[in-house]
């Protein structure tokens, strides 16, 4: 966190960053109470959704976002292929049994366990204590992330390997193989939004997680090679650095998923989402729906696509914000400066 150059500085308990900015102990705790309020949100929504879904009127144009995630993957159909909600409750109830095993391992790092991991007795986690200014501890615990990122696309591919998933071409579930083509990956960087093959899909996450999962190890395994620079890190990395980072990457992948589940219908079938949007420009793009609908009422991906844009924008608003501070940026310094004719700065304030 940014202190302007005030070491004793005391922040507001609103600030919660503040609590875990050097503490790595407070920093897991952290993570796993945020995993366990992102895994009751998802299974409380669950059943929600199921309480009021209404066979009649297509899942597409009801507020049926969890249910339509679930029927993508293949999750809530009969033997005969047709959508029930066959396991939908469980997947519900899962998610809230796991919210409270999350919620618990939070509350154990925060009240039971050391605040710093470096003043624990297990050597084990004391790799996992956060120094800024030592590379090899930073590419350490790097390369773990990768690895479960990497493990939890291995997951989706097999589940659609040996599973299935929900294939609007057939509009049925079905197994789907990937296919490790390198030349269509590559391909689809650049035209994923109009991609119409789930092989090619799956493809996509196994190359991702070969990729992960090496780079995982790569980062594991060896320590920093040549001089650790400021292009590197060297002076930058901060708890504040890392949380900017964080925002980008998930501020950028929302804008991307807006554009993607707006106008695909392979990933996000008509079935389950609603039919295409248009794309309009006003203050801000914005999408809206292309068929006639009740009065109030909006399709799932119209839902969907403007959520992911609106929450996308806000999230690289923030990483600007932590970025700047990470870099030294004092924003207090707005608050000196002194305007002249036309609203022109003029000079700081002494």
């Amino acid at each position: 966190m940014q202190t302007y150059g005030n070491p004793d500085v005391t922040y507001g308990w609103w600030a919660g960053n503040s609590m875990v900015t050097n503490r790595s102990g407070r920093f897991i705790a952290s993570h796993a109470a945020h995993t366990g309020l992102i895994a009751f949100a998802a299974g409380a929504n669950t059943l929600w959704e199921l309480a009021r879904y209404d066979s009649s009127v297509p899942m597409g144009h009801q507020t049926a976002i969890s249910l339509s995630h679930l029927a993508s993957i293949g999750i809530g159909f009969d033997e005969a292929g047709a959508w029930t909600g066959a396991g939908v409750v469980t997947i519900g109830i899962l998610h809230l049994i796991l919210s409270m095993v999350y919620g618990a391992g939070g509350l154990i790092h925060a009240v039971v366990f050391d605040a710093d991991i470096q003043q624990s007795n297990v050597i084990q986690a004391k790799k996992f204590k956060l120094e800024w200014d030592n590379p090899d501890n930073q590419t350490f615990i790097l390369g773990h992330h990768l690895i479960f990122f990497g493990v939890a696309c291995i997951w989706f591919v097999e589940w659609a390997r040996i599973h299935g998933i929900y294939d609007p071409a057939i509009g049925a579930v079905r197994q789907v193989n990937y296919n490790l083509d390198l030349t269509q990956i590559w391909n689809h960087q650049f035209d994923f939004i109009e991609i119409d093959s789930l092989e090619d899909v799956m493809g996509g996450h196994a190359f991702l997680a070969f990729f992960e999962i090496g780079g995982g190890a790569f980062h594991i395994a060896t320590k920093q090679i040549g001089e650790y620079t400021k292009f590197k890190g060297a002076g930058l990395l901060s708890a504040e650095a890392i949380l900017s980072w964080s925002l980008a990457g998930i501020g950028w992948m929302a804008i991307i998923a807006a554009f993607w589940s707006a106008t695909n219908t392979t990933v996000y079938p008509v079935e389950w989402y609603g039919e295409p949007l248009r794309l309009d420009f006003g203050l801000a793009p914005g999408w809206y729906d292309t068929v006639d609908l009740p009065e109030g009422v909006r399709t799932v991906r119209c839902y969907l696509a403007n959520f992911h844009y609106i929450i996308g924008f806000f999230y690289i608003q923030g990483h600007l914000f932590h970025a700047l501070r990470a870099m030294g940026f004092d924003f207090k310094r707005l608050s000196d400066v002194q305007f002249g004719p036309h609203g022109r700065p003029a000079a700081l304030k002494n």
